[in-house]
């Protein structure tokens, strides 16, 4: 399977953690359940024109939840942290959410 890099970034997390760690120019995505970490740190360096230093990756089990009797569970997805290089600008992205 050929995924293009805007396949492989999904989205980014959006939570108080993650705008922490910004300071620290680590951003925080869910990404493609199949994408190592060349192809992680490929796809950011291609998107966002930044140079990443470092790509650190989970993979998160999805919670079951219940409404009533019914239990259902919520799908499990792949997280990916990404760290930039010193000299690197920031993703304007996510700037204006701090």
């Amino acid at each position: 399977m050929n995924l293009t890099s805007h396949d492989i970034i999904r989205k980014p997390v959006v939570t108080e953690k993650s705008m922490a760690a910004m300071a620290e120019k680590k951003y925080t995505f869910i990404v493609h359940n199949t994408a190592n970490k060349v192809q992680i740190k490929k796809a950011v360096e291609e998107i966002f024109d930044v140079k990443v230093e470092d790509v650190k990756t989970m993979r998160v089990e999805g919670k079951t939840k219940r409404v009533g009797v019914h239990v259902g569970k919520r799908a499990s997805y792949k997280k990916a942290i990404v760290k930039l290089a010193a000299d690197s600008k920031n993703i304007e992205f996510f700037e204006g959410m701090q």
